[in-house]
């Protein structure tokens, strides 16, 4: 049976709080093959890895990251809401996890790097030439909702995988895949579950399929048996166990 690739969301985001350093730091030695992350863009043009809009829910300050300095975003608090044992914790510059993530990217782990739209193609430029200039290109993988995001990496660094997230599959998803040449797309779980064919017909055109986000352990072996590549969640060290147990590392 093929392995299965287990796939850190936002880090071991049940562990530590989520797109911080400790999380994806976690996801590494939890045995994740994917560490899963996502950027934004600051007000003065500035990649950092946070998931929302806004700053509120993963921090103590308030506000819109796309209208925030790097300065304001720096000064606040990341950890608290999770735990108070990771009060002080900073969102991180997507230059920090990369840097924390290098070391270990040859062989075993691999970036999922998601970038949160709207971006700009000038935004989408600096984000890939960061991973660029690391030399992490090819154990990288750019992700978004947004098929413009995803063609604009595309332009900017023809070389590097690309993915698309779904919540579920698009009519004529293969039509879509080969258009936006993707070695991803990757649903909500339920559209898995529902249409295992679209997976089959995915995998014949060499496309993954990674589903997010199944944290439920029932739902582990029918996302497996329905063809998927890999899967996308918060608890990657009971993944990792349960995928080596059953052949699938």
């Amino acid at each position: 049976m093929a392995a299965l690739h287990r796939v850190a969301h936002r880090g071991y985001s049940a562990v530590a709080p989520e797109n911080t350093l400790p999380a994806l730091a976690a996801g590494v030695l939890a045995g994740a093959t994917f560490i899963e992350f996502d950027v934004r863009t600051t007000a003065d043009g500035v990649p950092v890895v946070i998931h929302d809009r806004t700053v509120d829910r993963t921090t103590d300050g308030a506000g819109h990251v796309a209208e925030l300095t790097l300065d304001e975003i720096s000064g606040l608090d990341a950890g608290s809401w999770f735990s108070p044992a990771y009060a002080g914790l900073r969102v991180p510059l997507l230059r920090e996890v990369i840097d924390l993530l290098r070391p270990y990217a040859q062989p075993r782990v691999e970036l999922l790097l998601e970038i949160k739209p709207p971006a700009t193609r000038e935004q989408v430029k600096v984000i890939i030439a960061q991973v660029a200039e690391a030399g992490l290109l090819d154990r990288t993988v750019v992700q978004s909702f947004d098929p413009a995001v995803v063609r604009l990496a595309g332009e900017a660094a023809p070389e590097v995988r690309l993915g698309l997230l779904r919540h579920g599959f698009d009519d004529g998803q293969v039509e879509v895949a080969r258009a936006l040449r993707l070695r991803y797309v990757n649903p909500d779980l339920r559209a898995v579950l529902a249409d295992p064919a679209t997976v089959a017909a995915l995998a014949a055109e060499g496309v993954g399929v990674m589903p997010w986000t199944p944290n439920d352990i029932s739902l582990w072996a029918p996302l497996v048996e329905a063809g998927v590549a890999g899967l996308i969640n918060d608890r990657t060290g009971e993944l990792t166990g349960w995928s080596l147990a059953r052949g699938l590392g």
